[in-house]
């Protein structure tokens, strides 16, 4: 079944393929909405989120209690809170982005064709996304709001232990928007794994499909849809401590990969660690690490070195979400780098070293979505990055890789300005493409 609010109004049943098309004719709307109405929209969003702390807390304190008494594993139940600070975190974010440049309508590129006639690269909204995501009430906020101050239609599916949460949360937003003048329809929340496998059948109406979660959920939306997918895999991440890195520095910044937050696809599940280095910097990161309640594995040349169990080649593949590590001790920066591309899923990747040459080789022959020089992999979100938060992390390479921000949620259309001019003129020669660039913006 899937549930729309709006206005306080009675939940009613609709089928997806019509809800698509709903969202799609809303789409369209909004894609022509201008920037001073969707910037007052999301700050009725965050005034809504506000003053209904109370009812969101309690919704998700259902969510909570359900999921305990379903044995959710302490991470997913951690991701799972939304308590005030989360709220706090979500206003913050949302008054963030209120302050960024609206995408729609920005001049890519100008170019002079022949006097008079103009060709411009204009941004402009994908359509219709659908999002299906962890069981994070954040996101679905994050990715709302992103699709609005964007433009984009979008049809949210969240993860069943927050149902209550996102129930509120999408009544909330339509209310807020439906009241300052935002198009009905352009946020619907989807509720069932049946609500997704119909949706994957709506490419009339569906531009992209942007799935968070593991490798083999990403590869079952691609075989099963013939809408485009921007796929977040598993966020396996690597640091890799160099013999030229500053020991007390690396072990510092290696704990903060790991340990600041362990449920979530930028922190750290493997560290490779130079030969040369390991038996001086393994013995203070394990002391260090393990203060922060982690448990580490290694491979057979890490246990011989410092105390811990003995890693598997399962290791290397796994995303923990979870205070666990694996160490692998390499010959050399290419061992690491051939361990990354095999292993690694293309999220986020740093070298952490003082040498400035060593540090280029790694940022220009590791092939990721993110490679950092010396600082935590956490750093690695859109809304870090200046962004506005993040729909997902794309790991493809298509026209969006890496945190997927507002950017990520523009496509672009070619806006030609003529003045009368026939193509057999220049096809029998009597004019000449003069194909020069522009340095200015399209407006009519």
């Amino acid at each position: 079944m899937l549930l729309i609010f709006n206005h306080y109004k009675i939940i009613i049943e609709m089928g997806i393929q019509q809800l698509a098309e709903t969202t799609k004719k809303a789409s369209i709307k909004l894609a022509a909405i201008n920037t001073i109405a969707k910037n007052n929209a999301l700050a009725a969003i965050a005034k809504k989120l506000n003053n209904n702390r109370t009812a969101i807390i309690e919704a998700n304190n259902t969510d909570i209690a359900e999921a305990e008494k379903n044995n959710l594993e302490a991470p997913l139940l951690k991701r799972l809170k939304f308590d005030n600070s989360k709220i706090d975190d979500t206003i913050t974010g949302i008054e963030s982005l209120i302050k960024l440049a609206d995408p729609v309508g920005a001049t890519i590129k100008a170019t002079e064709l022949y006097d008079g006639m103009e060709l411009y690269q204009v941004s402009c909204p994908i359509g219709v996304i659908g999002v299906v995501f962890e069981s994070r009430p954040d996101a679905l906020v994050q990715i709302s709001t992103l699709c609005l101050k964007s433009g984009n239609g979008v049809l949210l599916k969240g993860g069943s232990e927050a149902l209550h949460t996102n129930r509120i949360l999408t009544k909330l937003i339509g209310e807020a928007t439906s009241e300052t003048g935002i198009p009905e329809g352009w946020a619907q929340l989807l509720e069932t794994r049946s609500d997704v496998n119909e949706m994957l059948k709506a490419d009339k109406y569906i531009d992209l499909i942007i799935p968070r979660g593991s490798n083999e959920f990403v590869q079952y939306i691609m075989n099963n849809s013939n809408i485009p997918v921007l796929g977040h895999a598993d966020g396996i991440c690597h640091s890799y401590v160099d013999t030229d890195a500053d020991i007390d520095a690396a072990v510092k910044i290696a704990v903060d990969s790991k340990t600041q937050y362990v449920a979530v696809c930028n922190a750290l599940e493997t560290l490779l660690v130079h030969e040369k280095i390991a038996k001086e910097f393994l013995p203070k990161f394990k002391t260090a690490v393990e203060a922060k309640g982690a448990t580490l594995k290694g491979c057979v040349k890490t246990t011989e070195i410092i105390n811990i169990e003995p890693a598997t080649d399962e290791d290397w593949r796994t995303e923990y979400l979870d205070y666990i590590l694996s160490i692998k001790i390499v010959v050399d920066m290419q061992e690491a780098i051939d361990h990354i591309h095999q292993y690694g899923s293309g999220h986020t990747d740093a070298i952490l070293t003082d040498n400035e040459s060593t540090a280029a080789y790694f940022i220009q022959n590791v092939d990721t979505g993110n490679v950092f020089w010396n600082c935590s992999t956490r750093f690695s979100d859109g809304f870090r990055y200046g962004l506005g938060a993040e729909v997902g992390v794309s790991t493809n390479k298509i026209h969006a890789r890496g945190p997927v921000g507002l950017e990520g949620l523009m496509i672009y259309k070619w806006v030609m300005k003529g003045n009368k001019q026939i193509v057999a003129d220049f096809a029998e020669g009597k004019k000449q493409f003069t194909h020069k660039p522009l340095d200015k913006r399209f407006k009519i």
